[in-house]
């Protein structure tokens, strides 16, 4: 029988340790004292489970620790850490590489080592594999083996959960990617892909993201060239949306944890081997240089209509990297408050959804509790919260002439007084 050990419970380890739980023995492994303290509370505050299925993941007899004699008689490791780049956009493969050393000091004969974490083709054999001969002194493919099966998680996204998702998977000899296809097929209603390879997979998961990111750097720019010519980019897009195979994909911010850095893996990748990826990064560049431009068109507005830049009280609604969802990753709403910040503008950011604490320590921000009132000449609709949907504009607004930059377009055209 199968006891399976989750490495790392953020956005995409618990909900998959919860999915497990309810057919095996799990162990859900984290480093952080916190979370694993959060977590046997009842309490996931990624919201990606809720406090009754954290209980029920409890009820269910899994164990969530950080003690790694809790992970001894484990056969089946999933690793599912963070991938993040460094300052000069390279792979960071330190969480993976840690998280490997954990694994490879319990690692015994016959267990099977699972990747979620994305990663660049072949860095599953190349950096992973050798850490784990290392550190346990076995023979890879002789007495241990390994699979990849990318991770999907949408956060914050609560009908494509992990079991609705179909999944890829592969594994280091044909026997072991039948052997992971299985385990995945027990859990996941959508469906499992065998992959013949773990590269192919490893491949495959990279360019999901990339393919986005690419997608929206066009639109981006489409929204940059529109501006120029005094056309309002959403309806142009909401007419050529109209031939049935147009790809619908809107301007805005690329930040997260995937779409913003996956492509820097694939591109890392290719210069290794000799291939320097123009579309890759020409697109990266672009989507990274988002936030300052909606900044300067900000500032080009405040100074038409006669706002002082320097002191003038500006309102950030949202801080996390997509909607909905208390996701603060590589968050790019930062590029726009620090770029109005050069320009001498004093920032109020409004999140109910980002966590105080979180974003303080990761950006230095602290978040205000509610929204003044009459106070801001200048408001960004920076995420499009639910919340954010409801307000009266008006209300925050230091007088009639007060302006509104709808990043998002989540306000009738005639409210604002731009929007990308």
């Amino acid at each position: 029988m199968n006891k399976i050990c989750v490495i790392g419970l953020g956005y995409v380890g618990l909900p998959l340790a919860h999915a497990f739980s309810e057919k095996y023995e799990v162990v859900g492994f984290d480093i952080a004292q916190w979370r694993i303290d959060e977590l046997n509370s009842g309490y996931d505050r990624t919201l990606e489970l809720s406090n009754d299925q954290v209980k029920e993941s409890l009820d269910n007899g899994m164990k969530f620790s950080l003690n790694i004699n809790d992970i001894k008689d484990c056969n089946i490791y999933i690793i599912t850490v963070p991938t993040p780049i460094d300052e000069n956009k390279r792979p960071l493969l330190t969480p993976l590489i840690k998280a490997s050393e954990t694994v490879g000091k319990v690692l015994k004969k016959n267990d099977i080592v699972i990747y979620e974490s994305t990663v660049y083709p072949g860095a599953t054999e190349e950096e992973c594999v050798p850490v784990l001969e290392s550190v346990s002194g076995l023979k890879f493919n002789e007495d241990f083996f390994c699979g990849y099966s990318p991770e999907r998680i949408n956060p914050g996204d609560k009908e494509h959960t992990v079991t609705k998702i179909l999944k890829v998977t592969s594994g280091s000899t044909p026997e072991i990617g039948k052997k992971v296809n299985e385990l995945y097929q027990s859990v996941i209603t959508a469906g499992t892909h065998l992959a013949p390879t773990m590269k192919v997979a490893e491949a495959a998961k990279v360019i999901e993201n990339t393919q986005r990111d690419v997608n929206i750097a066009f639109v981006n720019e489409l929204a940059l060239i529109f501006n120029k010519l005094n056309i309002d980019t959403n309806d142009v897009l909401e007419a050529a949306g109209t031939k049935w195979n147009f790809l619908k994909f809107k301007p805005g911010l690329v930040g997260g944890h995937c779409i913003g850095v996956d492509p820097y893996y694939l591109a890392h990748k290719a210069q290794e081997v000799g291939y320097n990826p123009e579309i890759i990064l020409a697109g990266r560049r672009l989507n990274d240089n988002m936030g300052i431009y909606v900044a300067n068109q900000v500032i080009k507005l405040m100074i038409k209509n006669g706002y002082k830049v320097d002191g003038a009280k500006v309102l950030v609604l949202g801080i996390t990297f997509k909607e909905n969802c208390p996701d603060i990753r590589n968050s790019r709403v930062i590029d726009i408050i620090n770029e109005l910040k050069e320009f001498g503008c004093e920032i109020d950011v409004y999140d109910p959804w980002a966590d105080k604490q979180e974003v303080e320590n990761e950006y230095g921000i602290k978040l205000i509790e509610s929204l003044d009132k009459k106070t801001y000449g200048t408001t960004v609709v920076a995420v499009s919260h639910d919340e954010f949907k409801t307000i009266d504009l008006d209300s925050t607004k230091n007088g009639s002439e007060a302006i509104v930059y709808d990043l998002k377009s989540i306000y009738d055209y005639d409210k604002v007084n731009g929007r990308l």
